[in-house]
């Protein structure tokens, strides 16, 4: 294959063995597939003979794997589209012929228990996200990171906003709409609207339910398939040891910021600063994220609030390391800013605390690091400690 001087190489050590790989539309996992396997057979399920095909006569799969040599890779793109494949792909791994095979996914909804089963058959797990800031390297713009985020597809585009409108409509429509997942489109269109001032922030589900005009059951079901297609995460309030009393409701965001910022509107009456500051913080947390998943060993992001509304805004907890992340949009810090991580550093004397403010320089606060968030974001990579 020629080379292409646009690829951006991704920080992923694949697995030598059979494995998933999980990921939104437009996060590049066929583009970085196609680098990392040039000689890979690919199967493209979203092209509608192959589905059709496949979801006819699933089996038709080992005719396709009897024909390819040991040592071949075989790719298995949008495996959702036709999940009566994975008990054949199954039985071809246990089955131990030397064959890789590699199965992309959009959506975990349709293949929720399947992919467990195959997991426990020694097929792994991974997953592709936007880009992390260290990836993009002098590339990097925080300033439009924070405006239109950084889902590869979008990244590339020469009108990013007008991109990401489209992006969101694929997804209501050929995601949700086509797949069956809601009764009536406009009212989880509404509920996106809503969701979206609930960004990197506690999700309370009655509240979202009331603004929504829709049932509480409902909301539940529709997060589960922001969460089921990859587009939104939660939370968990981080408990170890925990001495005070804690909230506890997770906390909320949209996989990318600029997912964020597109269905976030915004009028008169609607600070800038706010929006930008949980623009901020959400650009932190998908690269947190991203890098507790790329973890060979265990490790957690969470957040610490007490009762008494005193909040860190991220705990990373694991082998790598304690740390706990309060995310300022002003570098200018004052009393207010500081206590919640006093707080908990009384609490846990073990943990490395700091703020990351949209500042210039580095400093220090009331004796913790005060990191700019550029640096902060270059500095995340699988293979080094958080800071």
């Amino acid at each position: 294959m020629a080379a292409d001087s646009n690829y951006i190489p991704r920080t992923m050590n694949p697995p030598k063995d059979s494995y998933f790989l999980l990921g939104p539309r437009g996060t590049g996992k066929s583009t970085w597939l196609c680098h990392q396997y040039p000689d890979a057979t690919r199967i493209d399920l979203l092209l509608g003979e192959e589905e059709r095909r496949f979801s006819a006569y699933p089996e038709r799969i080992r005719d396709v794997a009897a024909s390819l040599p040991a040592g071949s890779t075989l790719i298995l793109d949008e495996i959702q589209r036709v999940p009566r494949l994975l008990p054949e792909i199954h039985a071809l791994i246990e089955e131990k012929k030397e064959i890789q095979y590699i199965m992309t996914g959009s959506s975990s909804r349709k293949l929720r228990r399947t992919v467990s089963d195959l997991l426990g058959g020694r097929a792994l797990l991974r997953q592709m996200r936007p880009f992390l800031a260290s990836e993009l390297k002098e590339k990097f713009s925080l300033t439009q990171a924070l405006k239109t985020g950084l889902i590869p597809l979008i990244f590339a585009s020469s009108s990013p906003e007008e991109r990401l409108l489209d992006y969101l409509h694929l997804y209501l429509k050929e995601e949700v709409q086509a797949e069956g997942l809601v009764r009536q489109i406009g009212d989880f269109s509404r509920f996106l609207e809503v969701a979206s001032f609930s960004h990197a922030t506690v999700w309370t589900t009655t509240d979202i339910s009331r603004e929504a005009s829709v049932k509480r059951a409902t909301v539940d079901n529709y997060l589960q398939i922001l969460e089921d297609l990859l587009l939104a995460f939660t939370v968990p309030v981080f408990t170890r040891r925990a001495k005070r009393k804690l909230i506890a409701h997770p906390k909320f965001y949209f996989f990318d910021a600029g997912v964020y910022r597109i269905l976030r509107p915004q009028g008169i009456l609607d600070s800038s600063q706010e929006i930008e500051g949980l623009a901020l913080e959400g650009l932190i947390a998908q690269h947190l994220r991203s890098w507790v998943l790329a973890q060979s060993k265990p490790h957690s992001l969470s957040f610490w609030r007490t009762q008494t509304k005193l909040e860190v805004d991220f705990i990373v907890y694991g082998p790598k390391g304690f740390w706990a992340i309060e995310v300022k949009r002003s570098p200018n810090l004052g009393p207010d800013d500081v206590r919640a991580l006093l707080a908990f550093k009384e609490e846990y004397p073990e943990a490395t605390c700091l703020f990351v403010t949209l500042g210039k320089r580095r400093e220090t606060y009331r004796g913790f690091p005060v990191i700019p968030a550029e640096e902060f974001l270059l500095g995340i990579t699988p293979e080094n400690p958080i800071y």
